[in-house]
C-alpha cells in the first residue's frame, strides 16, 4: 500500500460508512470512527450508527470508536487524539489496514495531522463562568477570538465556543506559546460527492424514517436514565429538537421540519468544512455518490495503483 490509511469523508447522509465498509471488506480492514457523537452507548439512532452497514455478506465489519462512553460522559478532542492513536496501533496489532471514517471535520484533522490545541489544557473554573454568560454575551466574545482560532474550531456548539474562548485566553497571556508537532498519517484521502437536491432527500428520508423508527423513544430513554433536557443539548441537533418536542414546545410536524433544516444547514457546514480542508493542502478526491459501489471501490483501487507507479517520494 502506497498509503498507511485510507480516509473516507463526507457530509451526512452520503453513504459514507456504507462505502468505507465495503472498501473494508475488500481490503481486509476495520473501521475507525471519526464521529463525535457515535461515542455514546445508548445513542445510537440520533447519532445514525447504522450498525446494520457494519455487516457486508455475512461477515462482520470490526470497528473502532463506537459506543465507548456512557451517555453523559462529555467526551473530548485531546481524548479523541489519544484514543485514535490507540485504535489505529489496534487495528495494525491485527494485521488489518486501517480506515478512517466520518463527518466531523475537527475529528478528522485531529486523526490525519494532529491539534494544534491540544497542549492548552481546560480550566473548569473558567468553563463554569462561561456557561452562565448569556449566548449573546458567549457569540459576542467568541467573535473577539482571534481568526486563527475560529478558523480551526469552526465553533458551532456552545461547547466549541467555550473551548476557542478558553484557548484565546490562554494564547494572550502565552504569546510564546507553540504547538507540539503534529503526528502526519499519510493517508488517501476519498470524499463523497453528493449534490444538494439529492443530500436534502436523503436527509429528509432518513429523519422521517428514524423518527417512526425509535428516535422520540431513544431519547425518552436517555431522560429516564438520568440526563436533563438540558444536557441533550451537548449531543446534538437530533437530542436538542426531541427534548423540545418532549416538553410540549412544539408538535411533532414541528419537530419534523425544524430538525430537518437544522440538519441540512448541519450539512451545508460540513462540506464548507471540507472544501476549507483543500485550502490548507489536504487532497480529498472526490466520489459521486450516484456511483455504485463498486465503481466507487475500482476508483479507489485506481488511485492507490498510481501511487504505486509513481514510487516512493525522495528524501531530497
Amino acid at each position: 500500500m502506497p498509503h498507511d490509511l485510507i480516509t473516507i469523508l463526507g457530509p451526512t447522509a452520503s453513504g459514507k460508512t456504507r462505502l468505507a465498509c465495503h472498501l473494508a471488506a475488500t481490503f481486509d480492514g476495520e473501521i475507525i470512527s471519526a464521529d463525535s457523537r457515535q461515542i455514546y452507548k445508548g445513542m445510537d439512532i440520533g447519532t445514525g450508527k447504522d450498525l446494520d452497514e457494519f455487516i457486508v455478506g455475512n461477515s462482520p465489519i470490526k470497528h473502532h470508536l463506537i459506543d465507548i462512553v456512557p451517555p453523559g460522559y462529555k467526551y473530548n478532542i485531546e481524548e479523541y487524539q489519544r484514543d485514535f492513536g490507540l485504535a489505529l496501533d489496534a487495528v495494525k496489532a491485527n494485521g488489518k489496514f486501517p480506515i478512517l471514517c466520518g463527518g466531523s471535520g475537527l475529528y478528522l484533522e485531529t486523526a490525519l495531522i494532529g491539534g494544534s490545541f491540544l497542549g492548552i489544557s481546560s480550566r473548569p473554573e473558567r468553563v463554569q463562568e462561561l456557561e452562565k454568560w448569556s449566548d449573546e454575551s458567549l457569540e459576542k466574545r467568541y467573535l473577539a477570538c482571534n481568526a486563527l482560532i475560529r478558523e480551526n474550531l469552526n465553533a458551532i456548539t456552545k461547547q466549541r465556543k467555550i473551548r476557542a474562548i478558553e484557548i484565546d485566553d490562554f494564547l494572550s497571556q502565552n504569546t510564546r506559546w507553540k504547538p507540539a508537532t503534529p503526528a502526519d498519517n499519510n493517508s488517501l484521502i476519498i470524499g463523497i460527492d453528493i449534490d444538494r437536491d439529492m443530500r436534502r432527500k436523503k436527509i429528509s428520508d432518513r429523519l422521517s424514517y428514524r423518527m417512526n423508527h425509535g428516535l422520540i423513544e431513544e431519547v425518552e430513554t436517555l431522560l429516564a436514565n438520568g440526563l436533563s433536557h438540558e444536557s441533550l443539548e451537548y449531543y446534538g441537533l437530533e437530542y436538542r429538537w426531541v427534548s423540545f418536542y418532549l416538553r410540549g414546545e412544539i408538535t411533532k410536524r414541528e419537530l419534523f421540519n425544524g430538525l430537518s433544516i437544522a440538519i441540512h444547514q448541519f450539512a451545508k457546514k460540513q462540506m464548507t468544512w471540507f472544501r476549507r480542508m483543500e485550502k490548507r493542502g489536504f487532497e480529498i478526491h472526490w466520489l459521486p455518490a450516484t456511483n455504485e459501489i463498486d465503481v466507487n471501490i475500482n476508483r479507489i483501487i485506481e488511485l492507490l495503483n498510481k501511487e504505486l507507479k509513481k514510487g516512493p517520494k525522495s528524501p531530497f
